[in-house]
């Protein structure tokens, strides 16, 4: 399984781990990444990611799922989380026809 996070795209970083000595060896810093299942309003669903703290941080800040996919650049995005923010935009354009219809 790849540590990357599905909604910012927060991945592995490399770096050096210095002594007091200052030697340098290599070292990876992971994100810290959980599994978390999101609500998504517009849908009426539940889905289930595997992001970091830091994202669902921002999601909460953002006003949940659906206001945080349809924010996000899709380059950030997985595939998957590309498709729900697609759903998302189609059922709102649903419902906007509905009204106004």
């Amino acid at each position: 399984m790849a540590r990357r996070c599905e909604l910012t795209g927060k991945g592995v970083m490399t770096g050096n781990n210095v002594s007091h000595a200052h030697n340098k060896t290599r070292r990876r810093f992971l994100p810290n990444l959980v599994n978390v299942t999101l609500m998504s309003e517009v849908m009426g669903t539940s889905y289930r990611f595997r992001i970091s703290a830091q994202a669902l941080k921002t999601v909460e800040h953002r006003g949940g799922l659906d206001a945080f996919l349809l924010k996000a650049k899709d380059s950030e995005l997985s595939d998957r989380a590309r498709r729900i923010k697609k759903l998302i935009r189609q059922r709102l354009a649903e419902q906007e026809a509905a009204q106004q219809g």
